[in-house]
């Protein structure tokens, strides 16, 4: 539990005694402005927290202490469970200084990638955070692969860039470079991602009958596992997902980049159209550790630097 919220209860149980014990709560009063070094200020409505940018939240956010982030967090180095199960990366460290700034906490709850929107639109969660593409598909709710609409779009608050990769194991890249060198072979890739849309898209434009063999999983790691083990020629995610692996896959020794990065794209956190008081607290909130020195701190700590932003946008994706 944080300081915050300790003192969130403690205003709470105050409130509720000061029915029976006045004076014994003028004491509890002072006491917890002491312990708590006043962090709450009265706003009209209430007590709310003090950090910066607390005032741009809606009210029941503010009021919960709490923003629900979709996230497949099965995604290193974006977002990940360490070796005794903290959800760590580049998004979780983000989500905790948009957090200071905001006051209250990111709280990353777990789900596979292609559904992060849907829960989105249902209120599971309040945004969805998961290396996830900005898209004009996206934004207006259209389907990648049909073209039809499925739902109601999203707006992104934009914060990093990246393209997409395709990786092989090291030492045999079958002569692969470029999408192009797919066809007839058999690719690996996360469901509904870039690499999912870009392969299906590749295959099309095959010619004499060799189409790509795509197999998709519900997660990254599901992929490079069926890589490794010799179930495919080749596997595709993001830049930093796929350099992440080649680094650290068996210690360097399993797989190895090929061509360029291609597609590069931003990243966006997804927030309900219905909610633009949310969205632009957190565009403000992006500004705010971009100017104060706190993301480029977190995307140097990542190894990222060439994704950078230098200000946050809104629906920045093509």
């Amino acid at each position: 539990m944080t300081a915050r919220s300790i003192c969130r209860t403690t205003a709470r149980t105050s409130a509720k005694t000061r029915m029976t014990a006045v004076g014994a709560i003028a004491v509890a009063g002072a006491l917890l402005l002491t312990g708590c070094g006043d962090q709450t200020k009265d706003n009209g409505g209430g007590k709310v927290t003090d950090a910066p940018l607390a005032d741009k939240l809606p009210e029941d956010i503010r009021d919960a202490g709490v923003i629900k982030v979709g996230s497949d967090i099965a995604y290193p180095p974006v977002e990940f469970k360490d070796k005794s199960g903290k959800t760590v990366g580049i998004d979780p460290d983000l989500g905790d200084a948009l957090g200071k700034q905001l006051g209250v906490e990111f709280q990353f709850e777990n789900g596979t990638f292609d559904t992060l929107l849907g829960g989105l639109r249902s209120k599971r969660y309040d945004i969805a955070m998961s290396a996830m593409t900005d898209t004009k598909n996206r934004q207006e709710g259209i389907d990648e692969e049909t073209g039809k609409k499925i739902g109601t779009g999203v707006d992104f608050v934009d914060y990093f860039t990246a393209g997409v990769s395709i990786y092989t194991k090291k030492g045999d890249d079958q002569g692969i470079k470029t999408w192009a060198d797919l066809c007839g072979k058999k690719i690996v890739v996360q469901r509904g991602t870039v690499s999912h849309d870009l392969a299906k898209a590749e295959s099309k434009k095959c010619k004499d009958g060799k189409k790509i063999a795509i197999e998709s999983f519900d997660n990254d790691q599901q992929a490079q596992t069926r890589l490794r083990s010799g179930g495919a020629d080749a596997g595709s995610s993001d830049f930093p997902v796929a350099a992440y692996a080649v680094k650290t896959s068996g210690g360097g020794k399993d797989f190895e980049l090929v061509g360029e990065q291609v597609e590069a794209a931003p990243y966006g956190i997804a927030v309900s159209k219905k909610n633009a008081e949310l969205r632009d607290a957190i565009k403000e909130a992006l500004d705010a550790i971009i100017k104060n020195g706190e993301y480029d701190k977190i995307i140097s700590k990542w190894g990222v630097e060439d994704g950078a932003v230098k200000e946050a946008n809104v629906n920045g994706g093509k």
